[in-house]
């Protein structure tokens, strides 16, 4: 006990049972959501279980190894892919007017998934009984054989993790030394600049000095 803090006076005796958790509805949960999602497939047929959304990387360094699905695509994004913002919600594609494009890579990416979509898009009508297409709509033979995805994700986010095959170390590895390289590397990096201005330098004054000797 130090200064005038308060003496320590633990109640451990209390009813615990009344505050655990249990999780043995999870089986049951499971396929209460399933026949939901059936259910809502049902009403919203053909149209699929959900909007299309881009594939983002999470922010800080930590996180952004990973890819997820975001919350919409940019309006660059939609336009590249040859898409109408005020026509794209309606054709089942989510919008984010905050995002911001910030590498070319990224941009690419959700682009072409945006073209893949565009691929498999089947468009019906508004009004089922109208007879008349409209710009835009699917062929009477595109409608018939559409299909309904049922998917979390209107198309998969899969992640290709790179695997690397054991091997046998060689004789050039086992001579290397992995501190004496990156403390190399740290080197180089932090002299880069004080480098570069000497070798500038040193090239003025001997372009100055062979000026001297011709003259």
């Amino acid at each position: 006990m130090k200064h005038n803090n308060q003496i320590p006076n633990g109640h451990f005796h209390k009813d615990w049972q009344r505050y655990v958790k249990t999780w043995f509805d999870q089986p049951a949960g499971k396929v209460r959501r399933r026949a939901a999602r059936t259910e809502k497939a049902k009403a919203c047929a053909p149209r699929p279980l959900n909007k299309l959304r881009p594939i983002v990387r999470p922010p800080t360094i930590k996180y952004n190894n990973r890819i997820r699905a975001g919350r919409g695509f940019t309006v660059d994004e939609i336009k590249a892919a040859g898409f109408n913002k005020h026509s794209a919600q309606g054709l089942g594609i989510a919008i984010d007017y905050r995002r911001r494009n910030r590498s070319e890579e990224a941009f690419q990416v959700n682009v072409q998934r945006l073209k893949i979509y565009k691929s498999k898009l089947v468009v019906f009508p508004r009004n089922n009984t109208s007879k008349r297409a409209k710009k835009g709509d699917s062929s009477e033979k595109a409608k018939k054989t559409a299909t309904q995805t049922n998917n979390k994700h209107v198309l998969d986010i899969r992640v290709n993790v790179p695997r690397v095959k054991a091997r046998a170390i060689s004789k050039d590895e086992k001579s290397k030394t992995v501190t004496a390289i990156a403390r190399k590397a740290r080197t180089d990096c932090k002299l880069w600049g004080a480098r570069e201005r000497r070798a500038a330098v040193k090239a003025d004054a001997e372009k100055a000095a062979a000026l001297k000797k011709k003259k």
